[in-house]
């Protein structure tokens, strides 16, 4: 049996990285097998690309070499690990993927939808995940929580107005595949935002005939 890909997405302040940690435990104690990276990175390749890309002292970076960078980082980390793990049946749980692509270069930078539509199906080899934890909440709130954590990167450095676009391409994301995403409320508590992000695991892992 071939793995599963999940994904979670979301803005920045969102807890991806936390509700991460929970969902990798969780999924860990079903008995499946789990490779977990991150978007840009994951290889060592990869890796380097998010060193460049999110370099705030790079200046002024076009749109298009933006979505190119990202991109590049995503063809190699799927044919170095993601594309031998499902066909070797692990599961792979990824902090973003595509829809990320969609929802910064599309709705931040306004890249055209079906260039990075194209890009998916040739740089990414159409894989696109089976199961997307949307962590959703207002940009405001998202953006306080992300000052907390020190210096800002290239992207974190942006205005409100751009992360405004960024939230409602993930939105409407989801709204047109609600069989794959599972849109989470995160302005609530860490803790009734794992407790979502489990449920909608545990409902998966079922469905597919591991619980």
């Amino acid at each position: 049996m071939s793995g599963r890909l999940v994904t979670i997405e979301g803005g920045e302040g969102a807890g991806k990285s936390t509700v991460l940690d929970s969902v990798r435990a969780r999924l860990e104690s079903h008995g499946i097998t789990l490779e977990v990276t991150r978007e840009p990175g994951g290889t060592a390749f990869g890796e380097a690309v998010r060193q460049l890309v999110l370099d705030p002292s790079l200046g002024p970076v076009c749109a298009e070499s933006e979505l190119l960078l990202m991109f590049a980082a995503r063809a190699q980390l799927v044919r170095e690990r993601i594309r031998p793990a499902l066909a070797a049946g692990r599961w792979v749980l990824s902090d973003r993927f595509t829809d990320a692509s969609h929802a910064y270069q599309g709705g931040g930078r306004g890249q055209p939808g079906e260039r990075i539509a194209e890009l998916e199906r040739w740089a990414a080899d159409g894989l696109r995940p089976d199961l997307t934890l949307l962590l959703d909440l207002p940009v405001e709130q998202g953006l306080a929580r992300a000052a907390q954590r020190g210096a800002q990167d290239r992207i974190e450095g942006e205005q409100a107005t751009f992360f405004e676009r960024v939230r409602a391409a993930y939105r409407a994301r989801a709204a047109a595949d609600p069989a794959r995403f599972r849109v989470i409320d995160a302005s609530r508590d860490v803790t009734s935002v794992r407790d979502d992000a489990l449920a909608a695991i545990d409902a998966f892992v079922a469905a597919e005939g591991r619980a």
